[in-house]
């Protein structure tokens, strides 16, 4: 199991957010988490990149305990978030934002980081004819093109990716859906938020159900997406 998370407890303040998960991300699978608003996934995602305090609970990443560790250090050892609301960096460049995400790297001027830039720009195209932009002047999509690729820049083992259909275009939604599937294809190991339930059920190797802070169903995504309960519930009824 690449990543474990075992009898996590979050809280804001006095608030519980999220009470006593337990959940694994196999090596090499996408895995889900999905829930209304308020749910605790996003909450979950910052708490596994070290963002959040854990009041309880453990985080392993390979075995190793990283309840305690820095995000910094997250990130060394191979965990990379691309965050709700894409967060990009919008008075720098494209590349500029991609080299951000490469921060801990010492090969930037070697033939394997310009393998990973060339990475980035053949799955988002867009990109790399956007190389000279400003983050600021671009689009929503492109942005989450851009956060994505940003998050890919680490080289990370485990992506995690925060609602990255969020506010897209019906064909962009599918585009970037596929995307993730490829990075995936590629040997990214990927944990993922998204409230667009059909669409990472479809691609997801396993999932869990979050309601109120607490994992109430777990299953690979085709058993969710054929379970009539999650249907009524999460797909408007169908996938």
């Amino acid at each position: 199991m690449l990543l474990e998370v075992e009898g996590l407890c979050v809280n804001y303040g006095h608030i519980e957010a999220i009470r006593d998960i337990s959940f694994g991300v196999p090596e090499g699978t996408v895995t889900t988490l999905i829930g209304a608003n308020g749910a605790g996934k996003t909450t979950t995602l910052k708490t596994v990149s070290g963002l959040r305090k854990v009041r309880a609970g453990t985080i392993r990443f390979e075995g190793k305990d990283i309840t305690a560790m820095s995000p910094y250090d997250r990130v060394k050892l191979g965990i990379s978030q691309s965050p709700e609301g894409r967060g990009c960096f919008v008075g720098m460049t494209v590349r500029e934002n991609l080299d951000m995400g490469a921060f801990l790297r010492k090969d930037r001027k070697t033939a394997a980081y310009r393998e990973d830039i060339d990475r980035v720009f053949t799955l988002f195209p867009r990109l790399q004819e956007r190389e000279k932009q400003t983050a600021g002047s671009m689009s929503g999509g492109e942005q989450q093109m851009l956060a994505i690729g940003r998050a890919l820049m680490a080289r990370p083992r485990l992506v995690l990716l925060d609602e990255p259909s969020m506010g897209l275009a019906p064909k962009l939604i599918q585009q970037i859906f596929s995307i993730i599937t490829e990075i995936n294809e590629q040997g990214t190991t990927v944990l993922l938020v998204e409230q667009n339930a059909a669409q990472a059920l479809k691609r997801s190797h396993e999932a869990h159900i979050l309601e109120t802070g607490e994992i109430v169903r777990s299953g690979t995504g085709a058993e969710l997406a054929g379970d009539d309960a999650v249907k009524a519930a999460y797909l408007g009824g169908d996938v």
